[in-house]
């Protein structure tokens, strides 16, 4: 029987299953979808939609930078269990996922799940993995970052990654001063690069939850704008990066850190991904 794109449609719906290979399994079955099913069910291919519900809360994150450290990329690859993030068979795919994005240059996830590898798209690579191994899979960020500079980190146990812009850079390899502030960035997890970079809605909360705090001190209300002020500028100065204390030497914060390392270095921007 004619099998038609509608047809291919809904069976790659029930079972997640790639566009190709439930074609396949339809012409293969002569049209029948619980054969095309069970089918698939043997490659491994409804594993996929029988877990789409479950979480993913661990895995690894993979990192790449060009040989000038002018660009770096970044992707995070969850899984169910941390012993399937363990596997020699993971960690070999999310590698060549991190490959095909750094070559290729997606602009998001989807276009990364589009991309070949091989004869399989990357989305099809993880549902057949997922055949294999029984767990579903995800790539939960997917970053690239050009700047002067980027510095990659990668926290013990691979499941947090950073990656560190710096400028003005004047040339020298700064991957030392890079590598002291994405640690700082793994640790303590900065809000945003500078108080300019926080969102209106933040600080606005923040002053209210100031006010509020001062109220229930007996404050009288005339003091109360100056006071959740301060507060303010003391959130600043721990959740933004550049006036975060140095955690190496707390006598400095980073931007004066860098500043000491090399007149006008800073950082332009920073991601930090997190699995769990």
């Amino acid at each position: 029987m004619a099998i038609t794109a509608q047809d291919v449609n809904k069976l790659r719906k029930m079972t997640g299953a790639g566009m190709m290979d439930c074609k396949k399994a339809l012409v293969e079955s002569d049209g029948d979808f619980e054969a095309a099913i069970d089918i698939l069910r043997k490659k491994g291919q409804k594993v996929s939609a029988s877990r789409a519900d479950r979480e993913t809360s661990e895995g690894s994150v993979f990192v790449k930078t060009n040989e000038d450290k002018t660009e770096g990329v970044l992707i995070a690859l969850n899984c169910e269990t941390d012993f399937v993030a363990k596997n020699d068979g993971f960690i070999a795919l999310g590698n060549e996922i991190l490959e095909a994005a750094y070559t290729n240059n997606p602009v998001d996830v989807a276009a990364l799940m589009a991309l070949s590898l091989g004869d399989l798209t990357v989305a099809e690579k993880l549902t057949d993995m997922i055949g294999k191994i029984g767990e579903k899979l995800e790539i939960s960020a997917y970053i690239r970052m050009n700047a002067d500079q980027v510095v990659p980190y990668i926290h013990a146990g691979s499941k947090l990654g950073v990656l560190v812009g710096l400028s003005n850079t004047n040339g020298a390899d700064q991957t030392e001063a890079g590598r002291d502030v994405a640690m700082q960035i793994a640790a303590m997890n900065p809000l945003a690069l500078s108080k300019n970079e926080v969102a209106q809605d933040v600080i606005d909360r923040e002053l209210e939850i100031g006010k509020e705090q001062v109220r229930a001190e007996g404050k009288p209300e005339h003091m109360l704008e100056k006071i959740a002020q301060g507060k303010l500028n003391k959130f600043f100065a721990e959740n933004t990066l550049l006036s975060q204390k140095f955690v190496k030497d707390n006598s400095v914060t980073i931007e004066k850190y860098l500043e000491n390392v090399s007149k006008g270095l800073t950082v332009s921007k920073f991601e930090r991904i997190s699995i769990g």
